[in-house]
């Protein structure tokens, strides 16, 4: 089983990059043949200064490997240092019909919040397919989000083979649905983009500072307030066991029990959790040069695949 996915540096990572993909996609690293990638060119559609891009992008494989990713099971890389995709990405786009990009949410909802439209942004889901389709993919672990793209996918691969013969596999979305959308402050879902999020690894300091202001209601500390209708409770689930939920929910039911208390406690919990995480990536900032080894050794890796599956692709359109 191939298993593929690919995270944007468009910003320290957060608690929604973790439990949406980043952990899960670790857990997958024992169960197939797992490529994971820093998907750097995607992010030039939204990031135009070059050395915040190249800072971003080794913050995430910091992040990715401080996380638990193994560059002994999984193939791990930078997406620019694999060019056989860009030029994939080509050949499914002369097979791409416009409405199939025209009815995508992501292109939407970021040009209604303000993004400034271009073509990259709109060719998105063109240049994930061949992401995907490079590597023969069967399973891509996304965020609820993107399960749109992944169909995308499907699609083009699909009318691509109808075209040329059978060149590509039909890749299969993976979503926790319990964690398929992690709430940020606000209650939304959590994004850079909306600045409701908490990062993984930022400032202990500002990050207590976020926490207290997650929004609740108004309901007043002596009266029994709803677990199931509270941000601050839903992401405290994330962290904490069965019996430490139940203890929660029991202290929200009964009344008496206030919002700040179960943001501290969520705080503490988020700290707990990540500590050691936050420990090895420390250790991993001191060794740069064998962080950017494991990215090389990764690239090399993938375009052996990459060029495979694009040889193929050029001789069945006639190049």
């Amino acid at each position: 089983m191939r298993i593929l996915s690919g995270i944007q540096p468009s910003g320290r990572l957060h608690i929604g990059n973790y439990f949406g993909m980043m952990r899960p996609a670790i857990e997958l690293q024992d169960k197939g043949d797992a490529f994971y990638f820093v998907a750097n060119y995607h992010a030039l559609t939204t990031v135009t200064d070059g050395e915040l891009l190249r800072q971003a992008t080794l913050d995430v494989a910091l992040d990715f490997l401080a996380c638990g990713l193994d560059p002994e099971k999984a193939t791990f890389f930078r997406q620019s240092d694999v060019p056989e995709v860009t030029e994939l990405a080509w050949l499914l786009s002369v097979v791409t019909p416009m409405g199939l990009l025209e009815r995508c949410h992501s292109f939407k909802d970021k040009t209604a919040r303000g993004v400034v439209s271009n073509h990259g942004l709109f060719a998105y889901p063109v240049l994930m397919a061949a992401d995907i389709l490079a590597y023969q993919s069967n399973i891509v672990p996304v965020g609820k989000d993107q399960k749109q793209h992944v169909e995308v996918t499907r699609d083009i691969a699909t009318k691509f083979n109808n075209l040329y013969g059978e060149i590509f596999v039909m890749p299969e979305p993976s979503i926790r649905e319990a964690v398929a959308v992690v709430p940020g402050i606000d209650g939304k879902k959590m994004s850079k983009s909306y600045d409701n999020h908490l990062e993984m690894f930022g400032n202990e300091k500002e990050l207590g500072k976020r926490v207290m202001r997650i929004v609740t209601d108004s309901t007043p500390m002596e009266d029994a307030k709803n677990p199931d209708e509270c941000t601050v409770f839903e992401l405290f689930s994330l962290f904490a066991s069965n019996d430490e939920q139940e203890a929660m929910a029991g202290r929200y039911r009964e009344g008496g029990y206030g919002y700040g208390s179960a943001k501290k406690l969520l705080l503490e919990k988020v700290g707990e959790f990540f500590e050691p995480m936050r420990k090895r990536r420390e250790e991993l900032e001191k060794n740069v040069d064998y962080v950017e080894e494991v990215l090389k050794k990764g690239a090399e890796a993938a375009r052996m695949d990459a060029r495979a599956t694009l040889d193929r692709a050029r001789t069945a359109v006639g190049l």
